[in-house]
Formats: C-alpha cells, sequence, structure tokens
C-alpha cells in the first residue's frame, strides 16, 4: 500500500520505518527542511536502538523516502497518518490541536482520491470527529474516511513495540475504512498478534486510559517507597510481593525518582482536563499528577540530607539525565527538576550521560559534562545515580570510592545493594524505599 506519513517525530519516524519494512511504500513529510535533509541523507535525527539500520534497509530497498512536499506525498495515498505533536497546551493542560488540525487541513487539500486519514497522535476524545470537519473543508467532495489508531511505543524498545505489539488499536466507523487498516496491519494478524476494532471514541480513550493507569501503578509504588523508608520495609521486596499476584503484575513496580518522558505527563493532564470539561473529575489521575510532583522534590531533600544538609559548594555527579535510558529524549524528565535545583542552592553539578547531551546541555545550564562516571566522580562530595543506563549498573565501586572526595552514593533507582556499596569503600549509601 501506498501510505504518508504526516510528521517525523518520534511516533512518525519510528511507525513509518516500521510500516515499510512490512512492505509498504511510506512517504514521511515534515516541514523541517534541515531534518528532512538528515533523513534523506539517511541520518536519524533522534536515538532508539536499531531504528538507524531498520531505516536503512527500507531506503535502500526503495520503499521509504522524505519530502517536504506534502501534497506529493498524499497524493495517491491509501492511508495518509498524522502523527505531529500534541503537546501540553499553556495555561490549562489541554493537548495543543493546533498541528493536528493544520495538518489535517493540508490533507484535505491535497486528496485526489479516496484516503484512510489515519490519527496516530495522541489526541483527546472527540478528536477524530473535528479532523473530519477540518478535511471536509478543504476537501469538498472527495471521499475519506477517518481512523484512530493510538500508539503504544516504549522509547528504547519501539521497534519491538511496533514488530510484536501487545496489540493495536484502531477506531473505524466503516467497512471500507476497516478493510484499509486491516491491510496495512496484515503482517501482525498473520503473526496472530491482536488487533482491537472499536468506535472513533474508544480508541482514543484507550490511551489515555492506559497511560494514566501505567503513571499511576509508578506514582503508587512512589507512595509506598516513601512509607517503607518510614518503617523499615523494603520497597524492593514490597514491589517483588505484590507484583507476583497475576492481577497485579510486576512491571511498573519500580521505585525511583518520578515519571517522564514524552507521554505520561502530557497525557495525564489532559484526561484530567478531559474529566473537568465533562464534569467527570479523574480525581485518582489529579492525586497522580501532584504526587508525581512531590516524589521529584523529596529526590532533592535526600540528596541534600546525604550531604550533610547543604548542598553550597559540594562536588555532585549525576548519573544519567535522560527521563529513561536507551533514548536521548529529555522531555519532562525528572532530571529538569532535580539538577536544576542543585545548581540553584550552590552546588558543582557534573553530568554523564550516553545520549543525554545533545538535548540536555540547553536544558540544563549551569552543570558540566564529563565522558564517563569515574571522570565525574573525581574528587566529588556525592554520586547520585538518576538513570539507570546499563553503563550505570556494573560500576566498579571500589575504584569509584577512591577518586571521590567524600564517596557517598545516592542511588535513585535502586541498582546497587547498600552493603555491597559500603563494602567498596563509601561512607553512606541511600536508595529509595529502603
Amino acid at each position: 500500500m501506498k501510505i504518508a506519513m504526516i510528521g517525523t517525530g518520534y511516533v512518525g519516524l519510528v511507525s513509518g520505518v516500521c510500516f515499510s519494512d512490512f512492505g509498504h511504500d511510506v512517504i514521511c513529510v515534515d516541514k523541517d527542511p534541515a531534518k528532512i535533509a538528515k533523513l534523506q541523507a539517511g541520518e536519524v535525527p533522534i536515538y532508539e536502538p536499531g531504528l538507524d539500520q531498520l531505516m536503512a534497509k527500507s531506503m535502500a530497498a526503495g520503499r521509504l523516502s522524505f519530502t517536504l512536499d506534502l501534497a506529493a506525498a498524499v497524493a495517491g495515498a491509501e492511508a495518509i497518518f498524522i502523527a505531529v505533536g500534541t503537546p501540553t497546551r499553556r495555561g490549562d493542560g489541554h493537548a495543543d490541536l493546533r498541528y493536528v488540525m493544520a495538518a489535517a487541513e493540508e490533507i484535505g487539500a491535497a486528496l485526489t482520491g479516496y484516503a484512510v486519514i489515519v490519527t496516530k497522535s495522541t489526541v483527546p476524545v472527540g478528536t477524530n470527529r473535528k479532523v473530519a470537519e477540518a478535511v471536509v473543508k478543504t476537501a469538498g467532495a472527495t471521499p475519506f474516511d477517518v481512523a484512530s489508531n493510538p500508539e503504544f511505543l516504549r522509547e528504547g524498545a519501539a521497534i519491538d513495540d511496533f514488530m510484536r505489539p501487545d496489540r493495536v488499536v484502531v477506531g473505524v466507523e466503516s467497512a471500507r475504512a476497516r478493510k484499509v487498516m486491516q491491510e496495512i496491519y496484515r503482517p501482525l494478524s498473520l503473526r496472530e498478534f491482536p488487533v482491537v476494532y472499536t468506535n472513533l471514541e474508544s480508541a482514543e480513550m484507550i490511551k489515555y486510559a492506559a497511560n494514566a493507569f501505567l503513571a499511576t501503578k509508578i506514582t503508587f509504588i512512589n507512595e509506598i517507597a516513601a512509607l517503607c523508608e518510614r518503617v523499615g520495609a523494603d520497597v524492593k521486596a514490597v514491589s517483588k510481593g505484590i507484583g507476583m499476584d497475576g492481577r497485579i503484575g510486576a512491571k511498573f513496580l519500580h521505585a525511583g525518582p518520578g515519571y517522564g518522558g514524552s507521554c505520561f505527563p502530557k497525557d495525564t493532564k489532559a484526561l484530567a482536563r478531559i474529566g473537568q470539561d465533562h464534569a467527570v473529575p479523574m480525581q485518582i489521575t489529579e492525586t497522580v499528577i501532584k504526587v508525581n510532583e512531590e516524589v521529584k522534590r523529596r529526590m532533592i531533600e535526600k540528596i541534600e540530607d546525604a550531604c550533610d544538609g547543604h548542598l553550597r559548594d559540594k562536588t555532585i555527579a549525576i548519573l544519567g539525565v535522560t527521563f529513561k535510558p536507551n533514548t536521548d529524549d529529555m522531555r519532562d524528565a525528572p532530571s529538569l527538576t532535580i539538577v536544576p535545583a542543585l545548581v540553584g542552592a550552590g552546588a558543582r553539578v557534573r553530568v554523564v550521560d550516553p545520549e543525554g547531551h545533545r538535548e540536555g546541555e540547553a536544558l540544563l545550564p549551569g552543570v558540566k559534562w564529563i565522558e564517563d562516571a569515574y571522570g565525574a566522580a573525581q574528587g566529588a562530595d556525592l554520586l547520585v545515580l538518576l538513570t539507570e543506563w546499563n553503563e550505570f549498573r556494573a560500576l566498579d565501586l571500589p575504584k569509584l570510592a577512591r577518586k571521590m572526595a567524600r564517596p557517598r552514593l545516592v542511588d535513585l533507582r535502586n541498582v546497587y545493594d547498600r552493603d555491597e556499596v559500603l563494602a567498596a569503600g563509601f561512607e553512606t549509601y541511600t536508595g529509595v524505599g529502603r
């Protein structure tokens, strides 16, 4: 099939590359000339394991191309995916739909025949019907259908998530549109991965409900962790104990510095606003948002306590600043709250991150970027493990202790064992919920 992918951000690029690997002919569109030039040259503008090889393979096969010309991409396409950003709108917490609606109007003007216009972006309930209205304004009598196809990609594991999904969700309301979507996802259906067909509103709601539930699990275990610290329990043991219950499950029960990233923060806020607009307050979700911010502030207090109660003139080495490992994404990362607070309190902050420098340099002014953990630890008063990259999971602890002025570790991901750290020569070890 011929597919046009409008937007080459994280979702659009990963989806476009994977669809082309299915055998479809995919043209990806963006308004940024510099980005398109890089993509045409085979350069991937984001860090996602395996994406560069898969993109090169499809480009070499002639199934994947990139353009600034939306009209050319849309002409003759059987499916047109909208995968533009929907950031939180300033002031009210709603998802900002201006890019989605602008894309819809441009698509309508460029339609040359029947196509299914598929919203891949995360959008509030009711948006796909608004997309249809926007397309009609410029498409005239040209026939089309709309579909909702939310993404469920984990950064750092997006290729595997796309190729081996837990489920694919498709909201459609015509037999013709459903047939097109079935053909697009035929490679997954043949391998018996589940494809769930619903109406438009249900598909839109599934995305928000899923992310809000996962954010709730993270926030729940972080609250339990705070209580564990007061009563003498170990949150790792608690997580294991409750996660073995099949009704609960072990995933997303790892205590830490709070959730971040491109989805959970904006989607929980958007769901809370949707509830308020329809007079059905999402009280659990609203509390999750509030508690998540409190968790980040509690991490700052942990770091301050580990530095004898004051941060001024202390040298602190931070390991990892992206919101999770295996991505360069800094959006709403806990580091964006924690690190500026340390700098503002007068600490000298050194940062190490395998992929975070490109985005993080502008977002974290006043820090010094170091190549590796051992260089960052030299003469430091405190070491803070903030993002659990693999290279931070097996550090030479005695070597680190010898390099530091005051060998103290704040492990915000509970990677290390307290006794092991102390035996390696560290003065103190501080975890989360332990």
